[in-house]
C-alpha cells in the first residue's frame, strides 16, 4: 500500500482530493494512535511501540507513511511531530471534542430506553 498524496487516486475517491488522501492516511491502523502518543515528547522507536502497543512492523510502516507526509519526522530525541503535525493534532481537537460530546448524547439516550 502506497502512502496516500493529495492529487492521487486514494482508498474511496479516484479524484485524490487533498481532504480524501488525509482521511486515508489517518484512517489506516495505529496512525492516529502514533499521532497522539508523540503529542507532547518525542519517543525514540521501542518508547513509541510500548506507548502505541504495537508490533515493529506496523509501526515502522505507519512511521514511513507519516514521514513521506511530512507529519512526524526523527531526530535525536526519537520521533515527533514536526510543525505540520503539531497543527493537524490542534485541529483534531475539536473534532475529539465533538466525538466526545457525540458519546454523552448516545449514551444519555440509550440510558432513556
Amino acid at each position: 500500500m502506497t502512502t496516500p498524496r493529495p492529487g492521487q487516486p486514494v482508498r474511496g475517491s479516484k479524484t485524490g482530493r487533498p481532504i480524501m488522501a488525509l482521511l486515508d492516511l489517518l484512517g489506516r491502523r495505529m496512525a492516529l494512535r502514533i499521532l497522539w502518543e508523540l503529542r507532547s515528547r518525542p519517543l525514540t522507536f521501542r518508547a513509541l511501540q510500548e506507548a502505541a502497543e504495537t508490533n515493529p512492523g506496523l509501526l515502522n510502516t505507519r512511521l514511513s507513511e507519516l514521514r513521506e507526509a511530512g507529519i512526524v519526522e526523527a531526530g535525536s530525541d526519537g520521533y515527533t511531530l514536526t510543525r505540520d503535525g503539531q497543527f493537524l493534532l490542534e485541529k483534531l481537537t475539536p473534532l475529539s471534542r465533538w466525538a466526545d460530546a457525540w458519546s454523552a448524547r448516545i449514551q444519555d439516550a440509550r440510558k432513556k430506553t
